[in-house]
């Protein structure tokens, strides 16, 4: 994935709440494709190794949900965190860190992040393949700017944390605004 790709064609399978559905699990399957999150809008993706781990829990995720309100002010639709985790999973990742603002996409096979080119195998780690750790400006499915950490491989020894911040990210929002204003 670099600058002016254009995203890859998936559909992913989603859990939606649906009171009709009735019982104690109120939810039905919704397969949804990239042009639903990503057509006509701009967006901020990120993407890191998995629901519930301590990186993404404490500081990425939590990070993009706090910057939503600025975000928004430079111009952004939506944040999307991926993972290549199941729905199930990913709602209960979102209903735990209370996302108001961050919706999450389950890339449970990992065919969108294999398309991309950020499937990394984490067997160290005993995670088998997940996502690299990255973020991305999309605008109307294209790739504006791509924010990769370094040293991309199977079974990295680290976990690095900063280029896919939303620190990172804001401060290329601040910047291209600017830009844009001049």
């Amino acid at each position: 994935m670099k600058a002016g790709d254009k995203l890859p064609q998936v559909t992913f399978q989603t859990r939606v709440r649906d009171e009709a559905v009735g019982g104690p699990n109120p939810f039905r399957w919704e397969a949804v494709t990239t042009d639903d999150y990503f057509k006509g809008k701009r967006v901020v993706l990120f993407s890191l190794p998995g629901a519930f781990t301590p990186t993404c829990s404490t500081y990425q995720l939590p990070g993009f949900e706090a910057a939503a309100a600025e975000m928004a002010e430079l111009g952004i639709d939506a944040i999307y965190c991926l993972s290549v985790n199941d729905s199930f999973v990913m709602n209960q990742w979102a209903k735990a860190q209370g996302l108001k603002n961050v919706q999450v996409i389950p890339d449970g096979s990992g065919e969108f992040t294999e398309r991309v080119g950020m499937l990394v195998r984490k067997d160290n780690l005993g995670f088998g393949c997940r996502s690299w750790r990255y973020a991305a400006v999309i605008a109307d499915g294209v790739v504006e700017k791509l924010f990769e950490e370094p040293g991309r491989c199977d079974n990295h020894a680290e976990d690095p944390y900063g280029e896919s911040s939303p620190e990172t990210v804001l401060a290329y929002l601040r910047t291209h605004k600017q830009q844009q204003a001049a």
